[in-house]
């Protein structure tokens, strides 16, 4: 059976006009709803402000993220960092790290060589040094707000802790000197194998001076560890988009091998040191 158009497009405006008060109506439900989740997402945002507002009254620093470049002066060496946080609340922010310095052995002295007349001659040299230890740290971590600053002139004191991968790398350390035996000039490393090499390494009378930091490049040791650290900071600048912060803390780390500095010294594979930065950067 077949419906004339005219009559076809009559049965559709019917129920056209008969659907229009439900389209209307869950249409006008629609809008509420994203009217009532707008207001919502309004007040979230006015009540976040407000906390912000009345945390840097209080004398927190309020921020979104934070780059930072500073230097630490450890008790058994030296390290240069770099540093990103992301704030995940007023008084929390997570950062990570990435640092490369150099571990020393307490025994470590630099000495200049003499000739006859009192002379300095070569390079200085660290006697009985066996091998430079440097190190790359890649760390993760939090730091927790502790004290606002109260007011511009104030200090924020937070604490910091985290820990990550350490990479140990040993490199050789070459000294140039003179065999009695032929009068001629060596570079030479120390081995541990109680050769004659070994020997004139250690007779302070043949050693003419260090062969230089590049020496040796080429023989570096990549050794994996872990490390930890924790501390507090100081966080002393009058702006807060400026960062200006004294940190000092307790740093630990371990490696998966022995790590010889000195000749005829101990190796050890757990380092424990106590360390003092100074950080500067930005905030925004």
């Amino acid at each position: 059976m077949f419906v004339a158009k005219p009559i076809q497009k009559f049965v559709l405006a019917l129920l056209g006009l008969a659907c229009f008060p439900a389209m209307v109506s869950a249409q006008g439900v629609l809008m509420n709803e994203r009217r009532a989740a707008k207001a919502k997402k309004n007040a979230e945002k006015a009540e976040e402000i407000n906390k912000i507002v009345r945390a840097e009254e209080e004398g927190a620093i309020v921020y979104n993220k934070e780059w930072v470049l500073g230097g630490r002066l450890y008790s058994d060496g030296w390290g240069v960092f770099y540093q990103h946080g992301k704030m995940k609340s007023v008084t929390k922010t997570n950062w990570w790290s990435l640092e490369f310095g150099e571990r020393k052995h307490p025994k470590e002295e630099k000495l200049s060589t003499v000739d006859g007349s009192g002379s300095i001659f070569g390079n200085n040299l660290v006697y009985g040094k066996q091998n430079v230890f440097l190190f790359t740290k890649v760390g993760f971590g939090q730091q927790l707000l502790l004290g606002g600053k109260g007011n511009k002139n104030g200090v924020a004191v937070s604490a910091v802790y985290g820990g990550g991968l350490s990479l140990g790398l040993l490199k050789p350390y070459y000294v140039d000197l003179n065999d009695p035996l032929d009068g001629q000039m060596y570079e030479v490393k120390y081995k541990g194998d109680n050769s004659r090499t070994d020997s004139l390494f250690l007779d302070p009378q043949n050693l003419y001076g260090s062969s230089g930091f590049f020496k040796g490049v080429n023989e570096t040791q990549v050794v994996p560890g872990v490390f930890g650290k924790g501390g507090l900071r100081f966080d002393y600048g009058r702006y807060n988009e400026l960062v200006s912060a004294i940190q000092v803390g307790v740093n630990f780390e371990y490696y998966f091998k022995h790590m010889p500095i000195m000749a005829l010294n101990e190796a050890n594979k757990f380092f424990m040191n106590v360390f003092v930065g100074i950080e500067f950067g930005r905030r925004k």
